[in-house]
């Protein structure tokens, strides 16, 4: 099960700029509410063209899961800013997803990394093999150090995101995993779960080698 793995209550979640960040942590919300959890979600994408979890917000909410969106998400106005509610991700009792946004989101990220470090947090890189900018392993590792640089703090496990958006199929996803397992394996994370949107899921269940599978819900966007 994957919360056997994300065993901790503040969950972030990082990687390469179009890896699908948010699209797992609205996911894994969204799976999480499913099994009683209180769940909270919040977007430290902090430079406005990158913000994301806002197009969510309405289903989130309708689901019972608090969201955390800077004021201007969604809006004309480009003023990096973290909400004074971020805060609340330390009080609380949630199981929370930190949906962090390429470097800006990492150094944000930093500024909280004492409260993090005392807390205790999962963080997850967000892999694509078929993103041109992490293909190969080693640039892939220099996107994971670069990140775990900016925001002080140490990735904990990988999630295999790889896609070709609405082309993806089964073998897609089949295709991805060795190249995912080669990154994991260089970077000394574990992988902890696949992810594939239901109807592709169904398609996977049972093949040997996947592992863990998150279904993600049916989408017509991009989901990388």
């Amino acid at each position: 099960m994957i919360f056997d793995k994300i065993n901790k209550r503040l969950v972030v979640l990082c990687g390469h700029y179009g890896t699908g960040k948010t699209n797992i942590a609205v996911n894994l919300a969204r799976y999480a509410v499913s099994l009683g959890k209180k769940v909270c979600i919040t977007d430290l994408d902090i430079v406005n063209p990158y913000f994301r979890t806002a197009d969510n917000a309405d289903e989130l909410k309708s689901l019972g899961v608090r969201t955390i969106i800077p004021e201007y998400a969604n809006s004309n106005v480009d003023i990096p800013s973290i909400p004074s509610e971020f805060q609340s991700v330390f009080e609380s009792d949630e199981l929370c997803f930190v949906d962090v946004g390429g470097d800006d989101g990492a150094v944000a990220l930093g500024t909280y990394a004492d409260r993090f470090e005392r807390e205790g947090y999962d963080m997850l890189y967000v892999y694509s093999a078929y993103r041109p900018m992490i293909r190969e392993t080693e640039d892939a590792m220099d996107s994971l150090a670069e990140i775990e640089y900016l925001s002080r703090m140490k990735c904990t496990g990988i999630v295999n995101n790889s896609n070709l958006g609405v082309e993806t199929d089964a073998e897609t996803v089949k295709k991805s995993v060795e190249a995912c397992k080669a990154f994991a394996e260089r970077a000394g994370l574990p992988i902890v779960f696949t992810s594939a949107v239901v109807s592709v899921a169904k398609l996977l269940e049972g093949e040997e080698g996947i592992g863990e599978i998150l279904a993600i819900k049916d989408s017509t966007k991009k989901l990388f």
